[in-house]
């Protein structure tokens, strides 16, 4: 049997579709970025094998770690379609450090897991600036990361962005919902299109039903479909965390996968019902254009998509004036979308 090629030529790792000096020469690249996002707490720097980040001067005694993990989806692939990757970062950032937001967590730090077909230095570039764009809004550090270059799994210009994060929160101020009852108030916080769910049906609708292109301009949305997809994910930790410490935050629910009625109803005690009221806010044109296209159902457009409102607070309804003003000072649009009734644990929009 032969056991080689002949001709004296040997096989590399690079020849079979892994470059490791290319990534090597990309993390050296992005290393000041990674750098900037460094709080007083990180210990380790850039390189190694783990990160390790000091609790000191940050925890309480009784504190807990809140985490979690999700990934940009499929907007990664409209990214690729536009060719810009710098936005897909800070999406991953938001969406990770909402979703632990909702519990009363402070981000402290997150890692990040890139893998594609083939990683080239510009777009790994591109992507930890969104990275470390991301972090220094939430104000947590990107502590460590991993970027695995895997041909033949990823077709060609396909990628995959993930995050890990980790934050903290008193055991006493921990946001659970068991002291939300009736009466209490729902306020919306305004997303920023349709953040990062919803993609495969947008995709589906306005590429293949519409037929349409990323640069193409559409007057309803004043800007190209591409832009318009590719709108950052608000990340709502610097108006939210502000509040806890002035307002009683009972319950709050990051509208993601699932939409309003999925999302709301993790935050409702037994016995509470959220009764949303949709004509509350405006809907941004984006989501008209998809059900109109699509013919989708509205009951099935609440179920995949934000909608346009991406954070959902449940205050009592003698705070709720104050709370939506401070909200709007730190400039969030806010919507007072319902109120908390008695009823199954379950979210009503009418």
């Amino acid at each position: 049997m032969p056991r080689g090629r002949g001709g004296g030529e040997r096989l590399t790792y690079a020849a079979a579709g892994v470059d490791i000096a290319r990534t090597t020469a990309a993390l050296e690249r992005v290393k000041p970025l990674i750098r900037a996002t460094f709080t007083p707490q990180v210990v380790t720097d850039v390189g190694t094998f783990g990160a390790m980040y000091s609790l000191a001067g940050l925890a309480h005694q009784d504190s807990l770690l809140v985490m979690s993990t999700d990934s940009v989806g499929t907007k990664v692939m409209v990214a690729s379609m536009v060719g810009r990757h710098d936005t897909v970062g800070r999406d991953l950032v938001a969406h990770c450090a909402n979703d632990i937001l909702v519990q009363g967590a402070r981000p402290l730090f997150l890692l990040d897991y890139i893998a594609a077909d083939q990683l080239p230095g510009d777009f790994v570039a591109q992507i930890i600036a969104g990275l470390a764009e991301g972090c220094q809004e939430a104000g947590c550090a990107l502590v460590g990361g991993e970027m695995a270059e895997l041909p033949a799994t990823y077709l060609a210009g396909q990628y995959d962005l993930v995050g890990f994060i980790v934050g903290v929160v008193r055991r006493d101020q921990a946001i659970t919902g068991e002291n939300i009852g009736p009466g209490d108030v729902l306020l919306g916080l305004g997303s920023n299109g349709l953040h990062t769910n919803g993609y495969s049906l947008a995709r589906k609708v306005l590429f293949e039903v519409a037929g349409w292109r990323v640069g193409r301009e559409v007057p309803e949305l004043g800007r190209t479909l591409g832009e318009e997809l590719l709108q950052v994910h608000r990340c709502y930790c610097p108006s939210v965390l502000p509040l806890l410490e002035q307002v009683e935050v009972k319950g709050m629910a990051h509208i993601t996968g699932g939409g309003l009625p999925d999302n709301v109803v993790r935050c409702l005690p037994k016995g509470c019902q959220a009764a949303i009221e949709k004509e509350s806010w405006p809907v941004p044109a984006v989501f008209r254009l998809i059900q109109e296209i699509g013919e989708v159902e509205e009951a099935e457009m609440f179920h995949v998509f934000n909608m346009g409102i991406g954070l959902v607070l449940v205050v009592a309804e003698e705070q709720a004036e104050e709370a939506a003003s401070r909200l709007e000072k730190q400039g969030e649009r806010v919507y007072r979308i319902g109120r908390v009734v008695v009823g199954e644990r379950e979210v009503v929009i009418q």
